[in-house]
């Protein structure tokens, strides 16, 4: 395959119409996670049709862990991309090309880091969480395999939220639809051909992992922009290191405590002890997955576009690109959750052939989240433009207070009544969550929003004076 750079014709985020330039950067996103989505699906598929239950359920009992990870690595790819974005909305080729070579080696670190430890704490995690002792062993394998993926995903990441950010989504689209179709190929090799189970399908994801990784950097290193990286000039310019880390590690660590309370969610719905249960909850979890990403490519449509136009001090531009984004993040994520919900029994029996008590398990949750998923997309579309204008530690503290927060007081105070001790409380904490968040960004924007126009005037004022002297 010929991976090589050719002329791309690059979405004008700064200038022009913006709904049209809006729809056109982020549905190759959208396309990309989904298909995406699709084929880590097909890990639960394809161990539900030719394994068995258990299988389902232990490589659901993993979900929150890898959605950890999966979210560390886009927190900080977001780094990277509001870094890029600023550059090249300011017209800084040098400083481009300083962040590109800066954040290759910091991905490929990072994924050695979090390769070791992912291998070393796997099983203690999965314990703390209150795993099933029938579906552990299984989990665990499972875990370690994927955790190998690491390095390659960080590159993919970094190297994916660079073109995002030069206006370019079509080529990371174009290297996960190759990667997820590989990734399903071998599904069905492993498991059906060589009799592997929950190990075959993170093997499987862990290969893909490397080919789009090394995709990725081909075209990196034949781009004739201030986007190739070449070899020589890879080195870590510590005062970028220092502006992506600034945005990257809040956003990471915003990931990870979103995560962390998934998890605790997750030990809360391993404490029924049954293993139904849990496949149910990861079967449904999956099929909503499907309506998240297509909502989450406004998240990256609205950080990159707000930083580019941060970058150029189009302010007025930054508003109209948010209320874009919320309009159509709504319409996806109604249109979205109202077909899960409707259509909840056929698509759970794609995972859990014939076992009822994890089908009513996922219709439970598709009722609650189903209907008002919609409200996650504006948190997520709320979360990119603060970071896309460099306050990424704000979403920080907003997702602390306002989001696990109180999933973490209501799972130890709310569902330790009796009462309250069911599934149904559980999932109605999650849209208690996103409603509070929504409050608080939508102050937290407003106030930084008018603090970075006032900032950005001054300078524009102080300008002359420092060219006179």
């Amino acid at each position: 395959m010929n991976t090589s750079h050719k002329p791309l014709r690059k979405i004008n985020m700064t200038d022009g119409p913006i709904f049209s330039s809006i729809i056109r950067y982020t549905i190759p996103i959208m396309l990309s996670s989904v298909l995406q989505l699709l084929f880590n699906a097909a890990d639960l598929v394809v161990v539900g049709r030719f394994c068995n239950d258990l299988c389902v359920g232990a490589v659901g009992a993993t979900s929150s862990l890898v959605h950890l990870i999966t979210n560390l690595f886009i927190g900080c790819g977001a780094g990277v991309a509001v870094c890029t974005a600023n550059a090249i909305g300011s017209g800084n080729k040098d400083l481009t090309k300083k962040i590109i070579h800066t954040a290759i080696p910091l991905a490929a670190i990072l994924g050695v880091i979090v390769s070791i430890m992912g291998l070393i704490f796997s099983g203690p995690l999965l314990k703390l969480m209150s795993t099933p002792a029938d579906i552990l062993p299984l989990s665990s394998l499972y875990l370690k395999i994927y955790f190998l993926g690491a390095l390659p995903n960080f590159v993919f990441e970094f190297g994916a939220a660079i073109l995002r950010a030069s206006g370019d989504t079509k080529t990371p689209m174009k290297y996960l639809i190759i990667a997820g179709g590989t990734n399903l190929v071998l599904n069905i090799i492993f498991v059906t051909l060589l009799g592997m189970n929950v190990d075959g399908v993170a093997a499987a994801t862990v290969v893909a992992q490397a080919l789009s990784a090394t995709l990725m950097l081909i075209t990196l290193l034949n781009r004739k922009d201030e986007c190739r990286l070449v070899l020589k000039q890879i080195k870590i310019h510590w005062s970028v290191l220092k502006k992506i880390v600034k945005i990257g590690l809040p956003a990471g660590l915003n990931g990870l405590i979103f995560s962390i309370s998934n998890i605790i969610i997750q030990s809360s719905i391993n404490s029924f002890g049954s293993g139904a249960i849990v496949s149910g909850n990861a079967a449904a979890a999956s099929i909503e997955g499907f309506v998240y990403v297509a909502m989450n490519a406004f998240y990256q449509t609205s950080l990159n576009f707000t930083g580019q136009n941060m970058g150029a001090g189009n302010f007025k531009r930054v508003s109209q690109v948010l209320r874009r984004n919320l309009i159509c993040v709504s319409c996806v994520g109604i249109v979205g959750g109202l077909l899960i919900f409707v259509f909840a029994r056929p698509l759970l029996s794609l995972y859990v052939p014939g076992n009822e008590v994890a089908i009513e398990t996922g219709i439970t949750r598709m009722t609650y989240i189903g209907l008002l998923y919609f409200s996650c997309g504006i948190m997520e579309v709320f979360t990119g433009a603060i970071r896309g204008m460099g306050a990424s530690l704000t979403t920080l503290f907003i997702s602390i207070s306002a989001v696990c927060g109180i999933r973490i007081v209501w799972i130890f105070t709310v569902f330790q009544i009796p009462k309250f001790h069911t599934l149904d409380s559980l999932y109605l904490v999650y849209i208690l969550s996103w409603l509070a968040c929504i409050a608080a960004q939508l102050v937290a924007y407003n106030v930084i929003n008018k603090h970075k126009k006032r900032v950005y005037e001054q300078r524009i004022k102080e300008r002359p004076k420092s060219f006179a002297k």
